[in-house]
């Protein structure tokens, strides 16, 4: 099975063997191009997602041929979106610098040089390719946010129709759901362990005193977690240690735990919902429900999002590829400059050009019968 894998990645290699075509353009969107080597590495990353979700064999060789007829389509998205993003000079660069920093704090590598290689070492292409990528995907899902998502319109009564009609999958068992702050004592003398306990003590007056449980729990925690902000999931009576759950079961949403001893250190709770048993509340499940009704609009108002933002772009594609989100009615025809023939004139035409030219300055202004100066001093 992996030999269709090997021969399907050997055939994309085979594509970019040619040096006279790696770099050939084959599309124009508005001020930026699209590569044949582009598209090659596009398809590269296709195939290498279909295998690591476990396509093998025909599958994967049907899976693949699917979704390449719509790689210049997406890269064609891409280059929209984000101009689009520019066009409406949305600045992303805060969100890439906080990201960076988070990912630079998680890797505890604090030399930017060093961490630069890393993300090299991780990703296969250069920091400032990947910094790059990253700050165009941010852009992209903020236009599509703003411009698409932010203009779906679901009314309160689709949301009443939905639950009225489906309340059956809102029966609950109950849960408690939990976000929590681990700090470590491992290895620690009795100086550390006393100095975990007051960090302890300390995060949790901050996080009674308002500020994000979350953020807290990302940057101070010292458990797996903290890469999800903390968040546990939900438990049911009896999933948890008797001595948490007698701290939590009962208490309302937005209660923190003071501080508790645990094997590696002090650990600190936050109840994020308390799910009672029985049928929810339209209150409780509305945002689930605006979800459930979200998601399938999506796409059909992103297709037609794009499709306006190619009716107003200036787009050539190149014979023999083929967008297939192409707007109805929009010429994508390519004009190869090579094919341009300069505009020619001879020395006559030029001359009477010349000639013509200043027996404009010899006529009359409207109105007067004034003459330019350099025809009267003649």
């Amino acid at each position: 099975m992996k030999l269709l894998g090997c021969l399907l990645l050997a055939k994309i290699a085979s594509w970019s063997a040619d040096p006279t075509l790696i770099e050939e353009i084959v599309a124009k969107v508005n001020g930026d191009i699209i590569t044949r080597g582009d598209l090659e590495k596009s398809r590269q990353e296709l195939l290498a997602a279909l295998q690591q979700r476990g396509a093998t064999g025909p599958a994967l060789q049907k899976a693949y041929a699917d979704a390449s007829k719509d790689v210049l389509r997406d890269k064609i998205d891409q280059l929209l979106l984000v101009q689009k993003g520019k066009d409406l000079s949305i600045n992303v660069d805060p969100e890439v610098s906080k990201y960076m920093a988070n990912l630079q704090s998680e890797a505890k590598i604090a030399d930017p040089e060093k961490f630069q290689e890393f993300v090299h070492q991780q990703t296969g292409v250069p920091f400032e390719d990947w910094k790059l990528e990253m700050k165009n995907s941010m852009l992209t899902q903020r236009v599509i946010r703003q411009e698409v998502g932010g203009k779906m319109n679901i009314k309160r009564d689709e949301v009443q129709k939905y639950y009225n009609e489906h309340k059956t999958e809102f029966v609950r068992e109950e849960r408690v759901f939990l976000r929590d702050i681990l700090v470590s004592t491992e290895g620690k003398d009795a100086a550390g362990v006393a100095a975990a306990e007051k960090k302890a003590k300390d995060l949790v007056a901050r996080a009674r005193k308002g500020e994000r449980f979350p953020e807290l729990a990302r940057d101070n925690s010292d458990a797996l977690t903290a890469k999800t902000f903390g968040e546990l999931g939900g438990f049911k009576k009896g999933d948890l240690n008797a001595i948490i759950e007698g701290l939590v079961w009962t208490q309302p949403k937005g209660y923190i735990t003071d501080p508790v001893r645990v094997d590696n250190g002090y650990e600190i709770y936050k109840v994020e919902e308390h799910q009672k048993q029985g049928q929810a509340d339209l209150a409780d499940v509305e945002n689930e429900i605006m979800e459930k009704l979200y998601t399938p609009r999506m796409q059909p108002a992103m297709r037609e999002f794009l499709t306006k933002l190619r009716t107003s772009a200036f787009l050539e594609i190149k014979p023999d590829y083929i967008d297939s989100g192409a707007a109805p009615g929009k010429s994508t025809a390519w004009a190869d400059p090579a094919t341009l023939k300069p505009e020619t004139v001879t020395k006559a035409e030029v001359a009477d050009k010349q000639h013509r030219k200043k027996l404009l300055w010899a006529v009359p202004i409207p109105g007067t019968t004034a003459k330019d100066k350099s025809s009267s001093s003649k």
